[in-house]
This record gives structure tokens, C-alpha cells and sequence, in this order.
């Protein structure tokens, strides 16, 4: 990494809380754009978005190891592995890990388990180096480092760096440190899941409303002020055009009759808005507006802590 530019001084957790607050609307293309790919990548796996989790809450184990014993593998040697076994994990501890109940983790293990996504021999699950390879950080890593590229953009024109990293470059930096960093954005990403679930009771949901989201933040005619607070209020209702069902289903893969549903609870619970012609746009009213705002305040503090893990690690790989 002899060619990856430095970052001078260490860059503080708060100071990258407060860039981020004050510059949201230059990030917010590239952090939405994660968090809605993300979902339509995990239900393209299994047809089911908690299946998908609990495969990188399996996975997840085996980082935490890493973590826990101080060992940092870079990114082509922990695909290369034929298999992961994680020791003594049980239904429950997955169930509270994840938020989900105990008799949907025990189905939805044994659905795994049939078309051997995972094999359980007592206690101990293994997961299939086909299944390893499936849920490949491929598309996430580059989206990854789009967002931290974006990021590092605003530390220089707000002068707390002098180098801005290209894409290739912090892919190659992750790649280096994989265990570690794949460690730390997993570790955003079950809190950032978990705040939703408890709203919206399932992620399919959360996938959907994405969409939608999506939708408004790359609207062309969208010119919003940069800091987060006015970010967020400017949002609701700009998407004047809007998306239909029909188009979500298809980014989605989610089946059209469920789409339908999981639009209705989300525009009764006022998260999202349908209008004359069908479209369905973002515009959280009342108190769907206040857990909204509530819910970006808290991921970004979550957010803060990734980057801040992160971004510093780039610059040791650097410095050894």
C-alpha cells in the first residue's frame, strides 16, 4: 500500500460526527445507495431477506474470532477458506442477536439446512464454501468505499486532510485489512437492521421503503441545504413523481401481491405517501416523521463509528 496517501493525524470520532452532520446532503447519494442495494442484494440470494442475515450473522462469528484473538486476514485469504465452523451457536442466541423469534430462526435454519446453505452437526454449524462465496462482499465493498471516498472528499474541503483516497484505493486498503473492517461494518449494519426491525417489524419492509427513498434522493430536481437536520426535513414530499408497485417488485425481486401489502402498512403508518395516480413517494407525516428523523440521528452516530474504526485503520495499513 506503499502508494495509498496518508492522513496526517488521527481523525476524531466527534469530529467526523460533526462533518457528517454539517455535509449530509454530499454523503447521503452514496450512504442511501448502500443501504437500498444492500437489500435487494440479500433478498436476491434467498428469496427471504432474514436468510440472508442469519448467514451473515454465522459468518459474523467467525470475524469476531478473529477480533477476539487478534488475528487480521486479508480478503482473498478469507474466501479462500473451504468452510466456516462456528462453534456452539444455538437458535436462541441467534433469535436475540437478530430480533427475531425463535421458531422463524429454528424454520428458517432448517430451510438453509435442506438446500444446503448450512450443515449443523450438533451444536456446531458449518457453512458451505459455496454459500461462503455467495454471500461474497463484492458490490458492498465497492459501495463501501464509494461512501468513504465521498467522505474523504468533504475532510478536504473542510481542510482535515490533505490527500483524497481514489475508490481503488480504499478498496485495496479494506482488502488488505478484510476481517477487520467487514468486522466493524457488520457491526453497523445489525444496529442499523435491528432499529428498523423493531419499527417495522420485518426487513422486507425496510427493503421496500428503500426504494422509495432512493427514489426521492437521486431525484434530479432535488437541491437540498447540506447539514443533516434540514437534510432530512427537505426530503419528505420532493419526489413529485414517485414509484409505482410494479417498479419496486422488479428492483426488488419481492413478489408484486407482497409489495402491495408491505406498501399499505408503510403508507398507514404514514412513512410513505400514494397518490391519485398510484405513485407511491417519501413523505413521513406525524409521528412517522419524528421516528424517521429520530432513526438517522441515531444510525449516524453508528455510522460516525464505522468511519472513525475505518478510516483510521487506512491510515496504519498505511504507516506499516
Amino acid at each position: 500500500m506503499s502508494t495509498l496517501p496518508s492522513i496526517s493525524d488521527h481523525i476524531d470520532e466527534k469530529i467526523i460526527n460533526k462533518v457528517i452532520q454539517d455535509n449530509f446532503a454530499a454523503l447521503a447519494p452514496s450512504y442511501f445507495t448502500l443501504t437500498s442495494n444492500w437489500f435487494v442484494r440479500a433478498y436476491d440470494h434467498w428469496k427471504d431477506i432474514d436468510k440472508f442475515v442469519i448467514v451473515i450473522y454465522l459468518i459474523h462469528q467467525d470475524l469476531i474470532y478473529f477480533r477476539q484473538n487478534g488475528l487480521k486476514i486479508n480478503y482473498e485469504t478469507f474466501y479462500e477458506k473451504k468452510s466456516i465452523e462456528i462453534d456452539k451457536i444455538n437458535i436462541s442466541d441467534i433469535s436475540k442477536d437478530l430480533g427475531v423469534p425463535k421458531e422463524s430462526i429454528r424454520r428458517k435454519v432448517l430451510e438453509l439446512q435442506k438446500i444446503g446453505t448450512i450443515r449443523r452437526t450438533g451444536k456446531k454449524i458449518f457453512i458451505v464454501r459455496d454459500t461462503l462465496y455467495s454471500a461474497k462482499a463484492v458490490e458492498t465493498l465497492t459501495e463501501i468505499a464509494t461512501m468513504l471516498h465521498e467522505f474523504n472528499k468533504i475532510l478536504k474541503k473542510e481542510k482535515l486532510v490533505t490527500e483524497v483516497y481514489s475508490i481503488n484505493e480504499i478498496i485495496l486498503a479494506i482488502k488488505e485489512n478484510f476481517s477487520y473492517c467487514l468486522y466493524q461494518f457488520n457491526k453497523f449494519w445489525f444496529i442499523y437492521m435491528n432499529r428498523w426491525r423493531k419499527e417495522l417489524k420485518d426487513l422486507e419492509s425496510l427493503g421496500i421503503g428503500m426504494v422509495v427513498v432512493i427514489n426521492a434522493v437521486k431525484n434530479k430536481d432535488f437541491f437540498p441545504k447540506k447539514i443533516m437536520r434540514s437534510y432530512h426535513k427537505e426530503l419528505m414530499g420532493s419526489d413529485t413523481r414517485g414509484v409505482n408497485a410494479m417498479s419496486i417488485s422488479e428492483i426488488t425481486g419481492i413478489p408484486r401481491p407482497t409489495v402491495v401489502r408491505k406498501l399499505k402498512y408503510l403508507i398507514d403508518k404514514k412513512y410513505l405517501h400514494i397518490n391519485e395516480k398510484k405513485l407511491i413517494t417519501f413523505n413521513a407525516k406525524d409521528s412517522a416523521f419524528i421516528t424517521t428523523k429520530g432513526m438517522v440521528n441515531r444510525n449516524m452516530i453508528s455510522l460516525s463509528h464505522f468511519i472513525y474504526k475505518v478510516f483510521n485503520q487506512i491510515r496504519i495499513i498505511n504507516s506499516n
